[in-house]
Parts: structure tokens; sequence; C-alpha cells
């Protein structure tokens, strides 16, 4: 039986032109770029070719960008970094009290772990509440906004049920305050074309592996003039800003994923979008009123399709999706492993049903109309097995 992976928002494929560069790389350029002999010098310059173009995609420059292990490492950079910049700054002013962080109930875990680390240190936290569709408000924001607001963390896109967020709204309230913008996103590189001169973002986290490039690089985006400290200490790459030798392979390995994501674009939304919608459809034909999505219909990436399938419990009905060979989730790929309901369903208040029966299905590199139909088929032969036994 041919297997089916549906579970692209979780992590990609490597694209085939992507492990061409980086076997390259890897073979060729080993040397490290903090030696000042040519070898070194030589891997200096890839680096460095690498961070101009990712930097001239991004619409940003250079030196505002600095390269990390993912998406994980770049969140927990942003939060920490400027809370403790905040932090000394109140100090040498004689401030009294703690920075205080905006963020919302449905960020990554890697946001919200890191908020409440923060908020058991004495960091003043406030967690704004989602609408039943996933999406907060630049009024929410704002309400939340007290004396001492050092930063606002705002996910673009979600990466459980795809709503997308105001991001440039809740940014230009942030710097109408003086307050630091922070937004993840992870999910919404490759969908979506982010300029980041053009939006009022001055911290912005993004990773390769979502984008059919290699897991363990990503980039946090750091505006210049921002004030925030690093998370790790050591050497003196990345302009002091994260010590370590750099992972040459998977950096350029970064950029070509990113420079086929940017060229592929438009025919690839093309393909998602019939893939989700032959999915949907073929669902809703299938098992009628019992498949409920989840998120906002149109306020949407385009690659997430998370739906409630009632009456079946998610776990029943992702193992036996699972022995039918087709790939999908529960949520987060950094919760999947867990029972627990998903953080995101709970934020949004959604019934309790709707949130112990929901499964999320990524579309991305590969999947077909072809797949899609056979996931229909696999899907109502599963559910209509389980119906008829209860």
């Amino acid at each position: 039986m041919e297997r089916i992976y549906m579970d692209h928002a979780a992590t990609t494929p490597l694209h085939p032109a992507v492990w061409e560069v980086m076997s390259a790389n890897m073979q060729a350029v080993y040397g490290n770029p903090s030696s000042i002999h040519a070898f070194g010098r030589g891997s200096k310059a890839v680096v460095q070719q690498a961070r101009d173009k990712i930097a001239e995609e991004l619409g940003c420059l250079p030196q505002e960008l600095i390269f990390t292990s993912g998406g994980s490492e770049s969140d927990n950079t942003a939060l920490f970094g400027a809370m403790w910049a905040a932090k000394q700054r109140m100090d040498k002013q004689g401030q009294s009290g703690m920075p205080h962080l905006v963020t919302t109930a449905i960020e990554h875990h890697a946001v919200l772990h890191a908020a409440e680390h923060l908020q058991s240190l004495g960091f003043g936290v406030t967690i704004v509440q989602p609408d039943e569709y996933g999406r907060v408000s630049a009024a929410q924001i704002e309400q939340a906004i007290q004396p001492n607001t050092c930063l606002i963390s705002v996910m673009y896109g979600n990466n459980e049920v795809g709503t997308l967020q105001p991001i440039e709204e809740i940014g230009h309230l942030a710097r109408e305050r003086g307050i630091l913008m922070h937004t993840d996103a992870v999910q919404a590189l490759g969908m979506i074309d982010i300029k980041l001169q053009e939006l009022p973002l001055d911290l912005a986290s993004f990773t390769a592996h979502k984008i059919n490039g290699p897991k363990g690089v990503g980039v946090l985006y750091a505006r210049h003039g921002s004030a925030w400290e690093p998370l790790i200490y050591g050497g003196n790459q990345e302009r002091k800003r994260r010590a370590g030798t750099e992972n040459i392979a998977g950096i350029v390995g970064f950029c070509e994923a990113l420079m086929q994501a940017s060229q592929h674009r438009e025919a690839k939304l093309q393909q998602i979008h019939e893939v989700r919608s032959i999915l949907l459809e073929g669902l809703q034909r299938e098992l009628g009123e019992r498949v409920v999505v989840n998120g906002h219909p149109d306020v949407r990436l385009p690659h997430i399709l998370n739906v409630s399938f009632l009456d079946i419990p998610t776990e029943k009905l992702l193992m036996n999706l699972d022995m039918l060979g087709v790939m999908a989730a529960s949520g987060s790929a950094c919760t999947s492993g867990s029972l627990e309901v998903s953080h995101v369903l709970r934020a949004m208040q959604l019934s309790e049903e709707r949130q112990q029966t929901a499964v999320r299905f990524s579309f991305g590199l590969g999947n077909t109309i072809n797949e899609a139909q056979e996931v229909v088929t696999r899907i109502a032969t599963i559910v209509h097995r389980v119906r008829n036994r209860q």
C-alpha cells in the first residue's frame, strides 16, 4: 500500500536540489569559518554568501540575520534576549519592577514555555486568549499592554489550525508604543512572501526544515538597533550574538531551500490548494456534517487543514490511518506524542468533542490530487468501520 505523507507542518522532505548543494559543501567546504587560513576564509565566504542571499529574499540587511539551530532556539533567543536587555535597561535607569511580555495562548510551545520560565523568574507575562477561530485582535493586545511592557510576541500563522494573525496591525501598535515586536514565522515561511523591512517587526524566527531544508538550522532576524542579549555565549561567531561554529552545510541548505521555495511558490500554492480542496470536499461528501473544520475559514495558511471527525477519538483515527499508510498528526509535532488535548484547540474554547477528535493534515512537496482522493477513501473506510462497531 502506498504511503502518503500529509504532515508537512511537522517537517518536510529534503528537496533534491538542497541535498545536492549540501553534499557538495560537506565534501569541499570543511574549514572552520573562524580560522584565518585559506580553508577557514573559504568557509566564511560560503556562509556570508548564503547570508546575503537569504537577506535579499527576506528583505532585510545581511547583518540582521543570526543563524541558529532552528525555530525553537530563535524563539527562545528572541524572548529571553529581549527581556534580559529590558531588565538591564530598567536597572540602569533606576526603574522598579520587572519587564512585561504580551503573547498569546495559541503560540508554539517554544514561545509559551519560554514565557512560563520568564514568569517563574519574576518577569511579567500576559497571555491573550484567541477567538473560536484561533485569532487574536490588535485591540486585545493593546488592552494587555502595561507601562513596563517591553516585548509582544505573536506568531504569524498557527502551526495547528493555520489561522493567520494580524501581524502588521499589532506591529504598528507596538512601534507606536516603543515596544519590541517578535513573530514566530516558522510556518509562514515559504507560503507567504515575507519582506521584513516592509513589516513593523523587530524580531522574527524561521527554520529550514519546514521548507524542504535540513533539520537543525534556523534564523533569527533582529532588526538593526533592537535591544536584546545573546542566549549562547562563547566565541565571536555571528557578530558575538550566537557563539558556536557555524553549521555550514545546514546554512547553505537553508539558503537553497529558501531559493527553491521562492522560485516555485505560485505553482506550489496552486498544487496545495487543489490537494486541500479535494481532500476537504471528499471528506464532507463521504462523512457529512460529522466533519468539522477548525480554524479560520479564510484568513489562514494554505497548507494546513485541521478537521474534527466527530464520534472518533483522535488517537484511534491516527492509529488506523498509520496502519493504512497515511501520515497525519494530532497537532504540533512537539506534543503529538502526548495524549493531552491540543492547547490551541483548548484556547479556542471548542467543544470537548471537537477537541478530542481533531486531526491535522498539512500539505507540501510531493502531495498530489490522486493522493488526496486516496486519503478520502481510506479515511471513509476507517470511519464507517469504527462507527459500525459503536
